[in-house]
């Protein structure tokens, strides 16, 4: 029998709590100051965390926001919200691609964004494994098109990257880690954040959706470990990157300890349902899914970037010709609908990459030869 709770009871949880640590610091409000005399562009600006970014910006008073989305609805929940907050003519919504050149050449002659925050990106692991080139097309190409874009207009790119971008074994991990290739060759920064509690189709969301029936709470493995941010602290980290100083960085959040994501949904069902007990079924890893995912590799060095609440990864970047001649052959393997020499390109591209079953099953009904 459904649990009677109440609409979003996200809204209402208290996750330091569970997460049993203080709040990462965010930037200093004069160092915001800085941030917002150009104006700014926001990619997958009516994502969950580009929308949240939005807001915050929006609070700081900025010259301009662009907020690139290719989702209508996305797009127009934003302007509406943004309307009844009386908030509208901060911000310049655009319905389009980030990976459109000629919307992006008139985008920046018009509005002249200084520093661009890319959060438009295909997330979902066990969908992107089903649809490998539908990943490296969004990931990558926009990705790739977009900072030549920037670069060619003087813009700086910030891109939300992912902890799954750390020796993946999906293709959404894959594909992010070249995105940061990409970003970093250009001068740019790299934020690898870790999952963020509450954020739109998260396993939070999940969670509530099934304490609302009654249970039982799915996890894949018992386990099973994650890092966890807040909401806000997404959004601090991602403010504080962009004030980060140097070219060519690559960060991630000062974080210790994992957390087992049984604990997450015990905790839930604790404070949602505390009369009723619901049970957890295990249910197997999903294609493309890690038992614990890591910030960076044990084999790269880390150092405090200048802010409490980020950590810089010194990761080398690849040979820039190597990177251009792979990026083309994984562009022609891409336009050949042909996903087997693409898995073997991103396999070049990513080298600690490890293919799963499932994707291998996929990739094999074109090429025998995927990764060897």
């Amino acid at each position: 029998m459904p649990l009677n709770l109440l609409h979003n009871p996200l809204s209402r949880m208290d996750w330091s709590d569970f997460l049993g640590r203080p709040e990462l610091p965010g930037p200093a409000p004069e160092a915001l100051a800085g941030l917002t005399r150009r104006p700014i562009l926001i990619t997958g600006a009516g994502g969950s965390i580009g929308s949240a970014l939005a807001l915050r910006l929006a609070g700081l008073a900025p010259q301009r926001l662009i907020l690139l989305d290719s989702s209508e609805s996305n797009l127009y929940a934003l302007e509406r919200d943004w309307s009844e907050a009386g908030m509208v003519r901060a911000m310049t919504p655009i319905l389009g691609s980030a990976g459109d050149a000629p919307l992006l050449d008139d985008l920046f002659a018009t509005h002249q964004p200084g520093l661009v925050f890319h959060a438009a990106a295909f997330k979902h692991v066990p969908l992107m494994e089903a649809q490998p080139l539908a990943a490296i097309a969004n990931n990558i190409f926009v990705t790739q098109t977009l900072v030549n874009a920037a670069a060619a207009h003087g813009a700086r790119v910030v891109l939300l990257s992912t902890d799954k971008a750390v020796e993946p074994a999906s293709v959404m991990g894959a594909t992010k880690r070249v995105a940061e290739q990409i970003v970093l060759a250009a001068g740019g920064t790299a934020l690898r954040l870790a999952n963020v509690l509450a954020s739109r189709d998260s396993v939070a969301e999940v969670f509530v959706r099934q304490i609302q029936r009654g249970g039982p709470l799915t996890v894949t493995s018992p386990a099973a470990r994650r890092y966890f941010i807040t909401f806000e602290e997404a959004v601090n980290l991602l403010l504080t990157a962009g004030l980060h100083p140097e070219p060519a960085a690559l960060l991630a959040p000062a974080l210790e300890t994992p957390h087992f994501i049984a604990d997450l949904a015990r905790w839930m069902a604790r404070r949602l349902a505390p009369s009723h007990a619901i049970a957890i079924e295990f249910t197997g890893s999903r294609p493309g899914d890690k038992e614990s995912e890591r910030l960076w590799l044990t084999s790269e060095r880390t150092r405090q970037a200048g802010h409490d609440s980020l950590v810089q990864v010194e990761s080398a970047l690849p040979d820039e010709s190597q990177f251009e001649r792979a990026l083309a052959t994984l562009r022609a393997a891409h336009e050949a609908r042909d996903s087997g020499a693409a898995i073997n390109s991103l396999c070049a591209l990513v080298p600690d990459y490890t293919p799963g079953h499932y994707v291998l099953d996929k990739a094999r009904l074109t090429d025998k030869r995927v990764c060897r």
